[in-house]
């Protein structure tokens, strides 16, 4: 048996502590990461901020979200160039894709310069990007017909909300698609395209219940900003017995249900994804793994294909768990 002396106990604390140290001694005081958005503006993007400058805050090093204040997947590529294009270039770019083939070559640009870009929340599969980080959205979309099946006991009308042509948006139709697919009682009306704009959402709902119109017996949401223009043009207009199936938890989105407008919403994860993201970042810009590490289809690559930060189905049992939270003290 071999006996630790208490002078060796200290050095190996020491040299323990030294290890630990080493991950936070590595970042230069310029290193800044930053994430790129179409509409920073609403809270899912503010709450995805908080991840981002927690993240930041516990590696000592800069972050930033830039991107237009309102819908708009061509100013979000001009403002990814422009970070590309910085006099002094980020360490690592997270970018939710809302239009993945227009931001495809803007991703690409960024990788031949040796910006680490990930992607978080909406994706471009084709791009050069080192994987993508978030929500299952075909499972996600999944969710939602299931619950509305339930809700309307398998035959209905329901009118459908999103942005035809953002990745995941397309994913969440295709999966709640798929099993409404299972029930031929439910029949979709219409699927109206917002366009990020939530003044589409509320005009589209009042055609819909205009008079001399059937209006649908369901809405389902497959975006953050509709449903609360729903249930106020429902609210409104004294209609009280349709299901409204929502996404994400915003606190107007918790409110509605507050008042039982809002039946349910898919809660996703924003604040993971740019905290996991900020992560993945830092390490490709330390490590600069090169080849096939850097190939998410590579059987040797670092990092995987996507990583689902999950959803949750919120409803009545749940809903104060997912009530808004003020960020951190700084």
């Amino acid at each position: 048996m071999h006996l630790i002396t208490k002078p060796a106990v200290a050095l190996a604390i020491v040299a323990i502590s030294m290890l630990c140290a080493c991950g936070g001694g590595r970042h230069e005081a310029a290193e800044t990461y930053v994430l790129v958005t179409s509409n920073t503006k609403i809270a899912y993007w503010q709450v995805a901020e908080e991840g981002l400058r927690a993240a930041a805050h516990e590696m000592g090093v800069n972050a930033e979200m830039v991107g237009p204040e309102t819908y708009d997947p061509k100013a979000e590529k001009e403002q990814f160039l422009n970070v590309v294009h910085r006099k002094i270039p980020p360490a690592g770019i997270l970018v939710s894709a809302a239009d993945p083939e227009l931001m495809r070559d803007a991703i690409d640009a960024a990788a031949a310069a040796g910006i680490p870009v990930v992607t978080i929340d909406s994706d471009s599969p084709k791009s050069k990007r080192l994987t993508f980080i978030g929500t299952n959205n075909y499972v996600a979309g999944q969710m939602s017909g299931e619950l509305l099946a339930k809700q309307l006991g398998g035959k209905g009308s329901v009118a459908l909300y999103s942005i035809p042509g953002q990745a995941n948006l397309d994913e969440r139709l295709e999966g709640c698609r798929r099993v409404l697919g299972r029930y031929p009682g439910i029949k979709i009306l219409q699927v109206i395209d917002m366009a990020g704009n939530p003044t589409r959402a509320f005009d589209g709902t009042r055609n819909l219940i205009a008079p001399g119109k059937t209006a649908p017996d369901a809405f389902v949401c497959l975006e953050a900003l509709s449903c609360n223009e729903v249930a106020d043009v429902l609210d409104r207009a004294g209609i009280k017995d349709k299901t409204i199936i929502a996404m994400d938890t915003q606190e107007g989105t918790l409110n509605w249900m507050r008042k039982g407008m809002i039946r349910a919403t898919i809660a996703q994860k924003p604040y993971t994804m740019a905290y996991f993201g900020m992560r993945v970042l830092d390490d490709f810009h330390h490590a600069k793994p090169g080849g096939e590490a850097n190939s998410p289809q590579g059987t040797r690559s670092h990092v995987p294909v996507f990583v689902d930060t999950g959803a949750t189905l919120v409803d009545q049992s749940n809903m104060a768990s997912f009530t808004l939270a003020a960020p951190p003290a700084r």
